[in-house]
């Protein structure tokens, strides 16, 4: 194992003089929150891809496709999908928007008033999934190195917190850039077909597992569908996609880069599921389906081979926490904590003070989710709250912002508030795994938003004719030079 050690603990030293590079460039608040919004077609696509397909993208994938068969690929499949829809639909006009969370949209859209009250949902969102992504890259520590789960998580959170302060956005665009290439190369071109090989072939693999492991919709209709709520529409909204749409050079690059990176999403779902299903030949009685993963590298990959797919995973996962981490602490700073403050209709601080503020916030939400992490047990159960959350509460007034111009801002507030407050009684009514809350607290939250829309004043004609110049690219509040993009080679869009 010493040459597979020696490929990780490169990998991680590399994370950290990325984040070193990313310190010497992030001058600005815009290039520190989103990489000076200068990312041509290549990198956008390798760091949209690298955010979306995280620890469960990868493990979780994986276990699926040993547990379900072919039809386990269908939850990254609807990530792929919700990436696709926001790529094609949304993210021209969200790039042209020109700020920096999703809340600062909402009050674009309505005039004010709403960001507050969206930003703690979002936040909250935000900090469950960094939560989760430390957690499962920890795990991945403490099997290569046989640490306590504390000990593992504040190794592999420190690795993120360092870099993702010292730089922000540049540097986990570049390190995420990094971990895109080591998950195609260690996921997609090494384990997958070693796996095919060690299994017999497809064949094989046909002959040895049941018919059901080879149906399109063996995991059940109602399975997919909640995927779809969850993680399609999820893609849609989330403050960490959107963040990285922000840093999109043009909106042609955020809407083709972004279709790549969904298309990508959708080979590397069939990938972990056809890697599940041969793991599932060969070792047919796992204690749990998530071992298959770790197993099927441990035992059948060789040396320096397992060094670099053991890099990938912790790619997915690390590049998953950082983009959560800086999505956060954001939220936190731009649309909660300012707001309270009473700043966010005049800069009381420079621009280099706000950089030194979000790095301040980074650090602080960074120590959060580390403790957060060594104290939680049950973490599917968290990420279900935070997706319910997200999806129940804010899903309807942004789709509804960008499509229905009678929206009100009473009624986005009427359907955050009532939209969460549903999830939330419905988790507690049918547990927190049930389906029914995302089902009923979405379809509240639509009822709201259309009833007190039409039951209010419609938005101030100034507010409606001030979203559409934004829609339409012009104004904004960066007053920087364009730079050329910082591209590993020339890319002209």
């Amino acid at each position: 194992m010493a040459v597979d050690y020696t490929v990780i603990v490169l990998y991680l030293a590399s994370m950290l003089a990325m984040g070193w590079w990313g310190m010497r460039r992030a001058k600005s608040k815009s290039e520190f929150l989103v990489a000076g919004r200068r990312l041509g077609p290549w990198m956008y696509s390798g760091t949209m891809a690298a955010i979306v397909l995280g620890g469960a993208s990868t493990i979780g994938g994986v276990g699926l496709g040993y547990k379900y068969g072919l039809s386990g690929a269908w939850m990254v499949f609807t990530i792929g999908l919700g990436l696709l829809a926001l790529s094609v639909f949304f993210s021209a006009r969200i790039a042209r928007l020109k700020v920096y969370t999703v809340s600062e949209m909402l009050d674009l859209r309505y005039g004010g008033k709403a960001g507050v009250i969206s930003g703690v949902v979002m936040w909250a969102y935000t900090l469950m999934l960094a939560v989760t992504s430390t957690i499962a890259y920890a795990t991945i520590f403490d099997v290569l190195f046989d640490l306590p789960r504390s000990a593992a998580i504040v190794l592999g959170g420190t690795i993120v917190v360092a870099y993702s302060t010292l730089g922000g956005m540049w540097s986990i665009t570049i390190t995420d850039m990094v971990q895109f290439v080591v998950k195609t190369i260690g996921v997609l071109l090494l384990l997958l077909p070693i796996a095919v090989v060690k299994a017999g072939g497809f064949a094989e693999m046909k002959a040895a597992l049941p018919t059901a492991y080879f149906e399109p919709l063996g995991i059940g209709g109602e399975t997919i569908f909640t995927y779809v709520l969850i993680y399609t529409f999820g893609m849609l909204i989330g403050q960490d996609i959107w963040q990285r749409v922000f840093t999109a050079r043009t909106d042609k690059v955020a809407k083709w880069g972004g279709t790549v990176a969904g298309t990508y999403c959708l080979a590397y779902a069939l990938a972990g599921a056809v890697i599940g299903t041969a793991a599932k030949v060969l070792y047919p009685k796992l204690p749990s389906a998530d071992d298959a993963f770790a197993t099927i590298v441990k035992d059948e990959l060789p040396m320096g081979v397992r060094g670099l797919v053991l890099a990938a995973a912790l790619a997915a996962v690390m590049s998953t926490s950082s983009g959560a981490l800086i999505a956060c602490a954001t939220v936190a700073n731009n649309d909660i904590w300012s707001r309270l403050r009473g700043l966010t209709a005049k800069k009381a601080e420079g621009e280099h003070d706000e950089v030194k503020g979000n790095r301040v916030f980074i650090l602080i939400m960074g120590v959060a989710v580390v403790l957060i992490a060594i104290a939680l047990n049950d973490v599917v159960q968290a990420l279900t709250v935070a997706y319910n959350l997200l999806v129940g509460g804010l899903l309807v007034p942004i789709l509804g912002g960008l499509l229905w111009k009678r929206g009100t801002v009473q009624g986005a507030l009427a359907a955050v508030t009532v939209g969460g407050l549903s999830v939330v009684g419905l988790m507690a009514a049918y547990g927190i795994l049930a389906n029914q809350p995302v089902y009923y607290g979405l379809l509240a939250s639509l009822a709201a938003y259309v009833v007190v829309s039409l039951v209010t004043r419609p938005t101030d004609p100034v507010v409606l004719a001030n979203w559409r110049e934004r829609l339409a690219g012009r104004g904004g509040d960066e007053a920087e030079p364009e730079a050329p993009a910082a591209e590993p080679a020339p890319v002209h869009s």
